[in-house]
């Protein structure tokens, strides 16, 4: 596993870890672009937008991952499942939301793709 990036990163990793995500990659880069966190949960491979705020001035973390970071995000996913030969794998994306001094919040099935 590498390692994963920020704070809101690590505490993210560390917070699905201890409830049963099974950490495989951190920092997934491809040429479409990068996804935070790659996991297996109970046998389903989760991509992770791992969104971090010092408040909600900005608003709500999950609330920024828009269409445009929807898409982003599956095309990268689309990459690592053809380059792993994982394509008949359950798939889903989650979201990690991270304020400071509260617990990170899950959004499981967070958004879906049309294919």
């Amino acid at each position: 596993m590498t390692r994963p990036g920020g704070k809101g990163e690590q505490q993210a990793a560390e917070y699905l870890a201890a409830r049963g995500y099974r950490i495989l990659k951190c920092n997934y880069r491809s040429p479409a672009g990068e996804i935070d966190i790659i996991a297996d949960h109970h046998g389903t491979l989760c991509f992770i937008e791992v969104k971090s705020r010092s408040g909600l001035g900005f608003g709500f973390p999950a609330e920024s991952v828009n269409r445009v970071k929807q898409r982003r995000i599956a095309r990268v996913a689309s990459h690592y499942l053809q380059k792993n030969q994982r394509k008949d794998v359950p798939c889903r994306f989650d979201v990690v939301a991270v304020l400071p001094e509260t617990e990170p919040e899950i959004i499981m099935d967070a958004f879906r793709i049309n294919r």
